[in-house]
């Protein structure tokens, strides 16, 4: 229909039965054709004799003026494509990770520290849940304290 509305062809016999039975397309063929019609009269403004001199200048003019300093290469497509890059592999990497947290092993702790103890006292708490001696120990040390702090004590 575009190119038979632009004059580009003619209307074979099966497509004029069709347009003289169907209002719709024959409508719709006149409404193209008085567009085709009107784009057809419509002239391009012409630019001004001294365009072409004065986008000339202008553009030496740019390429004239000083680099906007180290912020320039962000404007170098390479460049950008290469952060992009970057930037999507880091995210990349800490999203495969999936959070999980590196911690140093309670071995390379060494014993007396803190989270060392704890650990301990974790895997061998039926054996001291179950060890007397260590009341006794508690029970010692506070007559021990009592003791140092002058108050008599019967032993």
């Amino acid at each position: 229909m575009p190119d038979v509305a632009a004059g580009f062809s003619e209307l074979k016999a099966a497509e004029s039965n069709h347009l003289a039975g169907c209002k719709a397309c024959a409508e719709t063929l006149k409404a193209m054709s008085a567009t085709m019609s009107l784009l057809d009269e419509w002239k391009t403004p012409e630019p001004s004799p001294y365009f072409d001199v004065r986008l000339q200048a202008r553009l030496r003019e740019e390429m004239a003026k000083p680099q906007a300093g180290w912020l320039q290469w962000f404007r170098q497509p390479l460049m950008a494509a290469a952060l992009t890059v970057i930037m999507g592999v880091g995210i990349g990497f800490t999203f495969m990770k999936g959070g999980r947290q590196t911690t140093t092993p309670v071995a390379d702790l060494g014993p007396g520290t803190a989270v060392s103890d704890l650990s301990t006292l974790d895997k061998n708490h039926d054996l001291y849940a179950n060890f007397e001696l260590l009341d006794d120990l508690d029970l010692q040390l506070d007559v021990q304290a009592t003791a140092d702090s002058g108050e008599t004590v019967a032993r």
